[in-house]
């Protein structure tokens, strides 16, 4: 029973000091302040905006993403675990090496999709969307055609 209790005193003297080390990175975000710019490894019209990050290195990140209508992500993979919520708009997200409209499945606002490190997925947009996406980096998309890469063009 004192190791059980000793345990608990550990536990919370450590949820605390966490707590207080991210409580006093506490970080309010108004969205009409946010910052976009283009998203050089995505299809030209894509724009990201960076909420935390960064997305190269080992630490959670939460970025935004904004596509204009009728947008096509090509079939692609990521290293990482890919959490997306659909903020407005619909986003279709579709499994497999083949882009297929009548395949994918509508991911609409409220709604999220999580996929695991290496799943090869596209996606397309029916109006404006924009999706949260967030997850532990380093961060990476990998088309299965490399000549969908826009970095490659």
């Amino acid at each position: 029973m004192k190791t059980l209790k000793a345990s608990a005193i550990v536990v919370a003297f450590f949820a605390t000091a966490a707590w207080a080390q991210h409580a006093a990175h506490h970080q309010a975000v108004n969205a009409a302040e946010l910052k976009w710019s283009e998203v050089p490894s995505l299809p030209k019209g894509a724009q990201i905006a960076v909420i935390e990050g960064p997305m190269s290195q080992a630490v959670p990140f939460t970025v935004r993403l904004r596509f204009p209508a009728n947008y096509a992500i090509p079939p692609h993979t990521h290293p990482a675990v890919e959490r997306v919520t659909v903020l407005t708009g619909t986003f279709h997200m579709g499994m497999g090496e083949k882009f297929n409209r009548g395949e994918a499945q509508p991911v609409r606002s409220g709604d999220m999709m999580i996929m695991q490190p290496g799943t090869a997925h596209y996606a397309w947009t029916e109006g404006e969307t924009v999706v949260q996406l967030h997850g532990t980096g380093p961060w990476g998309i990998t088309y299965l055609n490399p000549n969908d890469d826009p970095r490659k063009q």
